[in-house]
């Protein structure tokens, strides 16, 4: 055990985030999201028992977000004519201006099927247990400067 790491974040994923590099993305899933065909060239570690929004703050305690793009943050857009809440948004929103001074500008969304073509590029998903609709948190990695 390590003091000042967040307990759920594992040996494995902790080697994961540390292998990562400069632009590389990880994608935070929700339980519905196709991680193991969309991540076939991209290391799958499941958090099962475990929702989005704790792995995402649990995350963000140690990785920085890309300072060189606009949105290092982006979430899945609901499909035209879908009318489910997206409640867990707010969570992510507050997540990420906690732990980014950019506050929610870091945040965009993607189109569902350009989302999955993107997340195919991913270094890292991390598939978790949540059962939130649109619960999907893609990001991209900045440099540690201090």
């Amino acid at each position: 055990m390590l003091k000042g790491i967040p307990g759920i974040l594992s040996p494995e994923l902790l080697a994961a985030l540390c292998e990562m590099g400069h632009s590389d993305r990880l994608v935070i899933s929700d339980g519905n999201f196709p991680a193991h065909s969309v991540g076939k060239n991209a290391k799958v570690i499941r958090l099962d028992g475990h929702g989005v929004p704790e792995v995402l703050e649990a995350v963000l305690r140690l990785f920085p977000l890309d300072s060189y793009v606009e949105k290092p943050v982006s979430l899945m857009e609901k499909v035209p004519g879908d009318t489910v809440e997206t409640p867990i948004w707010k969570e992510f929103e507050e997540i990420v201006a906690r732990n980014d001074g950019r506050g929610v500008s870091s945040i965009g969304f993607l189109e569902r099927f350009r989302f999955y073509e993107e997340a195919k590029t991913s270094y890292l998903i991390i598939v978790t247990s949540e059962r939130a609709l649109y619960a999907n948190v893609m990001l991209q990695k900045g440099v540690v400067t201090d």
